[in-house]
């Protein structure tokens, strides 16, 4: 968790430390096969650690940057799922807007809204059911 201004990239390092990815047996692996990201991500020293440890760049370049062959356009586009996730969460409006100003709270919040998430999936109102 980091401060609300502060850019996704810094904590880069410290998130993929922590991934763990499970297999169908046994330990689960420390990396993961590819790693998707926006333009945001797309720094010469993220590409160097995802290639040192093995893990596939799946980011687009920016204007300013040369562009690099063999970009995963198929790939890319399955992010898309993140991203809607993180919408779906950003319907809880003290998560849009980070009310909570303490990092345990505002996790207490995005594990609250994930919850509610699930038990809409799972058992939806009807208008009716409605009060």
């Amino acid at each position: 968790m980091t401060a609300g201004q502060r850019h996704e990239s810094k904590a880069f390092e410290l998130v993929l430390n922590a991934v763990r990815v499970p297999g169908r047996c046994g330990r689960p692996r420390c990396r993961p096969l590819r790693l998707a990201g926006d333009k945001g991500y797309s720094y010469p020293w993220i590409r160097r650690w995802l290639r040192r440890h093995g893990i596939q760049a799946v980011i687009p370049t920016r204007k300013d940057q040369r562009r690099r062959p063999g970009f995963d356009k198929e790939a890319y586009r399955r992010r898309n799922v993140v991203e809607r996730c993180v919408n779906w969460l950003k319907e809880s409006r003290a998560l849009a807007t980070r009310f909570d100003k303490l990092a345990v709270n505002y996790l207490a919040t995005v594990k609250f809204a994930i919850l509610r998430r699930y038990l809409r999936l799972l058992a939806p109102v009807e208008p009716s059911d409605r009060p």
